[in-house]
């Protein structure tokens, strides 16, 4: 398995979870979406915590490339980090509308956060990274923590 692949897979599986969760509100059920909501906040802050912890730096140290991909990469993660708490106030506070709009214009930062990591950055850490096996066992385990 690549990074590619494997980081692949974990985008998908927040996805998932994101998918349960704003179901969840836009049928009402604000506990299940608040259930749901903390699941997928979890899943991605690992996500973000395993890139910016392990991944990026071993790319960073490996090209030179430190203002490069991975530093809009952390911008991004930034951004959607505020998103999610925004998201998350709203579903603490019981406003579904304010939570569904949130989670709309996460959702789309999601998706061009991804394709950009999945397209760009993944293939170019396998380019650079593929004599770094290690690299992937240390993310899988920090991903399968949660």
């Amino acid at each position: 398995m690549t990074l590619q692949q494997f980081l692949q897979q974990d985008h998908r599986a927040c996805d998932d979870l994101f998918a349960v969760a704003e179901q969840a509100a836009s049928g009402g059920d604000l506990a299940l979406a608040k259930d749901g909501f903390e699941r997928f906040r979890q899943a991605v802050l690992r996500h973000f915590a395993a890139e910016e912890g392990m991944l990026f730096p071993a790319f960073e140290d490996a090209t030179g490339m430190r203002m490069g991909p991975t530093q809009v990469m952390r911008m991004e993660h930034e951004q959607m980090r505020a998103m999610m708490n925004a998201a998350a106030a709203a579903l603490a506070g019981g406003d579904r509308e304010g939570f569904l709009g949130q989670v709309d214009s996460l959702l789309i930062t999601m998706q061009q956060h991804n394709m950009k990591e999945e397209n760009v950055l993944y293939p170019m850490c396998d380019q650079h990274l593929a004599a770094a096996p290690a690299l992937l066992e240390r993310l899988q385990a920090a991903l399968r923590e949660g």
